[in-house]
C-alpha cells in the first residue's frame, strides 16, 4: 500500500459562502457528541438552504430536481450539542447534469474544519427520475458560487 501524506485541510478563508446551522439535542449520541450520520444532514441542508435563497424559488416545485448521488465526509475534530455550525460551500464541478460540491463544517469562528466533505447532485426529471441537464435557474445560481480556494484534491 502506497504511504500517502495527508491533504492540508481548507483553512474558514477558502469558502466565500458560509451558512450557520445549530446543532440540536437530538444529534448528540450515546457518546456525547454529534453522531456522523447527521453530518451529512448539515450538508444536505446547507447546500439546498443555499440554492433557495440563491434562486429565490422553492427547488422542490421544479420539474427537474438534485439527487443526491455521492456524499463523502472527512471527520477531523468532534461537534456536539449546543454549538453552532457553520458550513463553508464552495464549488468543485459544474457539469452538463451534476454539480459537485466542497464543504466544510466549523465551529462558530473557528478557523480550522471539524468536517469536510464532497456532496455530489445529479440533476432528474421530478416524474420520470430520468437524467437531464442542470436546470437553468440552478446553473445561474452555481455560477455565483465560487470555486474554493487552496482546496487539493
Amino acid at each position: 500500500m502506497a504511504n500517502r501524506s495527508p491533504q492540508p485541510e481548507p483553512p474558514r478563508s477558502s469558502f466565500a459562502i458560509v451558512r450557520s446551522i445549530p446543532t440540536r439535542w437530538m444529534d448528540n449520541d450515546h457518546y456525547g457528541h454529534v453522531n456522523n450520520v447527521t453530518y451529512y444532514s448539515y450538508f444536505d441542508t446547507a447546500v439546498n438552504g443555499w440554492l433557495i435563497e440563491a434562486t429565490g424559488t422553492d427547488i422542490r416545485t421544479l420539474p427537474s430536481i438534485g439527487i443526491v448521488a455521492e456524499t463523502s465526509c472527512r471527520f477531523l475534530k468532534e461537534l456536539s450539542f449546543p454549538e453552532i455550525i457553520e458550513v463553508g460551500l464552495a464549488l468543485e464541478r459544474l457539469g452538463r447534469s451534476s454539480v459537485v460540491y466542497n464543504i466544510a463544517l466549523f465551529r462558530a469562528g473557528e478557523a480550522d474544519a471539524a468536517a469536510t466533505g464532497r456532496f455530489v447532485h445529479v440533476y432528474v426529471d421530478a416524474a420520470t427520475r430520468e437524467v437531464v441537464p442542470v436546470p437553468d435557474g440552478i446553473r445561474a445560481a452555481l455560477g455565483s458560487l465560487p470555486a474554493a480556494t487552496g482546496i487539493q484534491q
